[in-house]
Order: structure tokens, then sequence, then C-alpha cells
């Protein structure tokens, strides 16, 4: 797999004690002056920003960061004693590296200045107003777009709270659309008295012959007996870009890309192949199949039959297809029966 370095970005991280949002490189809080803590993970910035090429020789050079053993401060790599006690970074813990960064591009909901009151873009650290450093704000899901003031208004309150009644509406909508349609085409709407008519019958026979079939393209390797065989591989390089967590206040983007390959094939394969269908059809109860003369060769494949059943009655003619030939044996012309139809006009079931 080949791993293509796209840059550095500066992570951020929510300090625990105030809730505020501090750039990765910040190792105390800016707010509070508390340290980061080892179990605070970095997160993605509310922007994807690259840093300078100066800035991201310099994290080429380094590890992850250290937390001092005896007051939990974080350290950069390159420390031999605390920045906060001096003690000797030899009994530190080295943070956790090689975790991906969620980078999903949800919109971040607007934060409201604890400080004076403002209220700032969701990507803001600090305040327009008072400059304070700002809480870190939620990630809402993209709005649907809407195209005036008051769906705007019903939008936001949609955020809050299911609109249940649209939704009940919508629901309402779908089962009357299934009683609708079982109503037409399931349940019957009427009944009528009617005589057959005429009675109609088509049988097929097809002859089969080994011939050789050739097949193009297919996907996947040739089957069992095939020949005249070609064969070729269709490849495409697949890449995924993902965030590394360094450690260090940094995340490197890198781009992972590996080949996929997939074979298609020609070939001919010998098949019973059909090469003739004899037909017959007659308007009487007893069909038959033509039986062909086929030599050493050939074989008779699996006929077929269809039937239809011709009934006069006061809604005008009705044609009905028997399921097979024991139910089409019973119609016999000038008979009468009772069908049930649907409301389009369909033949649901038939009695004597």
């Amino acid at each position: 797999m080949a791993r293509r370095s796209k840059g550095f970005i500066e992570l951020e991280w929510t300090c625990p004690n105030c809730n505020t949002r501090n750039k990765g490189f910040e190792k105390t809080c800016v707010n509070c002056g508390a340290p980061q803590p080892e179990d605070v993970q970095f997160e993605a910035p509310a922007e994807k920003k690259f840093v300078s090429e100066e800035k991201a020789s310099e994290l080429r050079g380094r590890g992850a960061d250290i937390h001092c053993g005896f007051c939990g401060t974080r350290n950069p790599s390159t420390a031999e004693n605390c920045s906060q006690c001096g003690a000797d970074l030899t009994e530190g813990v080295a943070r956790q590296t090689g975790r991906e960064i969620d980078m999903s591009t949800a919109k971040l909901e607007p934060v409201t200045c604890t400080n004076c009151g403002t209220v700032n873009p969701g990507t803001n650290i600090n305040c327009v107003e008072c400059g304070a450093s700002l809480p870190r704000p939620a990630r809402a899901a993209p709005a649907m777009p809407a195209s005036t003031g008051v769906a705007d208004a019903a939008a936001k309150a949609a955020k809050k709270k299911p609109n249940w009644l649209l939704l009940g509406g919508i629901g309402a909508a779908l089962a009357l659309c299934c009683v609708a349609i079982l109503m037409l085409f399931v349940f019957p709407s009427q009944s009528v008295q009617a005589t057959v008519r005429d009675v109609y019958w088509q049988t097929s026979m097809p002859v089969q012959e080994i011939r050789a079939v050739n097949y193009n393209d297919e996907r996947g390797g040739p089957p069992s007996g095939a020949y005249n065989i070609s064969c070729y591989e269709d490849s495409r390089e697949v890449c995924e870009e993902r965030t590394i967590d360094r450690g260090d206040g940094s995340a490197e983007v890198v781009e992972e890309c590996h080949t996929e390959s997939e074979q298609y094939c020609d070939y001919t394969v010998d098949e019973w192949t059909v090469i003739q269908t004899y037909t017959l059809d007659g308007h009487n109860l007893n069909p038959f199949y033509e039986q062909p003369s086929i030599s050493s060769s050939q074989r008779l494949g699996d006929g077929k039959a269809d039937y239809t059943v011709y009934f006069s009655s006061e809604e005008g003619e009705i044609t009905y297809s028997p399921g097979d030939l024991g139910e089409f044996q019973q119609f016999q012309p000038g008979s009468t029966w009772t069908l049930k139809l649907n409301a389009v006009g369909g033949v649901l079931s038939v009695e004597k």
C-alpha cells in the first residue's frame, strides 16, 4: 500500500476543567491554566488548515509529547525535565499516537461567549467581541434548504423536536395508498355471472442442440470446460485520506492508495441451445405437444403450455388464464360460472 503525506494540521483539545477549546500546540488551557490531562484526546479542528512548510519540517523531527509522571504537565518530546515541576521526564508517559481523527464536516453550531454574551461562529476559538476563550460548540447535521422564512423557522424547530404531526400525516398517506392498492387489485369488488364462450390453448416444444456459445468480458475466471480463453486484468487505484494523531497537538494527513484488480475473460462453452421451437394451438380442452423428429445430437427441452378461457357476461367479454391443465379442462363451453372481479376488472377467482 502506497502512503503519501499531504501535510500537517493543528488539532484542538477541550479543557475538562472549564470546557474551553484550545489549539493543539497549547499545552495548558488558555482560560484557566490547567494542563491538558493525559486522557484528554485531541479533536478535529473546526477548519482543516495545513501548517506552513517550515512548521511541518519542525514537526517531522519530533515525537509525541510527554506527560510528567509527577504533576501530569504535558511537555515536548525533546524536553528532559518538566517545565512545571522540574521532574525528570524519564518517569513520564508519552502520549499515544496513530489514532485516526474523525474529520467529518458536520456544521458547528454558533456558540455564545460566557463572558460578554456575544454569539460567535462555531469555528471561532476566541470571542470576536471581548477576546475571551470560547467553549467547544456542538456539531449539527446540515439543515435542509428552505425557500421561505416560515420554512426556515420550521427547520430550526425541527432540529430540537421531531414534527410528529408531519410524520403522522406522511404515515397516514402511505397507509391510504396501501389500502387503495389492495382495494384495486387484491380485494373483490363485484361478482358476475358469466358463460364460457370459448377456450384456447397454445403449446410449445423446444429442440436443443449442443452449440458453441461465446461469452465476452465476463467477470471472474472461466467455467470448467471452457476453451478459446482470453483473460485480462482491469486495475484501478483506490485512495483514502486519513488524519493521524501524532501525539504532539498535530495530525498528519496521509493518502493511502492501493490497487484493486479484477479479471475479465472471453471464452467459449459448449451448451445445450434452443435451435427451434415447435408450437401448436387449438380451441378445445385437449391440448397436446408437437413431437418433432430429432437426431442423436439433439434433445427435446421442457414443453410449455398457456391456457385462456373467454367468458361472456353483462359486463362484456372477460378473459381468464387457468394455472394448469386440470383447471383448464373444467371450463366446458356453454357452462356458467361466478366470477369475482377486482376494481379494475381482473378475475380474482372463479366458482361453478
